[in-house]
């Protein structure tokens, strides 16, 4: 993904909030590829997946026009929640590096939900 001006903060770099933005659009292109559309999840089984947990290291930073890729790296998936590492890389430099915790949750109520069965297949 590409740094804009609204990445950036006064400084001319990416502001460090917008690495949590970085790492969700991986997140969500990630289980896209496995085939999960996050408003077909809601939609059609009435679950959402939402952050519970964040810790983010912050390495070097990112600057206006910058190409990152983001990876997505699964280590480990329970009932209702995942535990993911997320890193940020501009030109083989490892900028950022975080572990996020997802939960699947009722879209209605926000209670806990099992993730649904067709995604814990499709990862193992």
């Amino acid at each position: 993904m590409r740094v804009y001006w609204e990445d950036t903060d006064a400084g001319g770099v990416v502001f460090y909030a917008n690495y949590l933005k970085f790492f969700e659009r991986a997140r969500t292109e990630w289980l896209r590829s496995l085939g999960f559309s996050q408003q077909r999840l809601k939609e059609d089984e009435g679950v959402m997946f939402v952050v519970s947990h964040t810790a983010v290291n912050y390495l070097r930073p990112a600057r206006l026009d910058d190409e990152l890729e983001v990876t997505v790296s699964l280590q480990f998936a329970g009932r209702a929640s995942m535990a993911i590492a997320q890193q940020a890389w501009c030109n083989g430099i490892l900028l950022a590096e975080g572990q996020i915790r997802i939960g699947c949750v009722d879209a209605g109520t926000f209670r806990p939900q099992r993730i649904p069965s067709p995604i814990l297949e499709r990862i193992a």
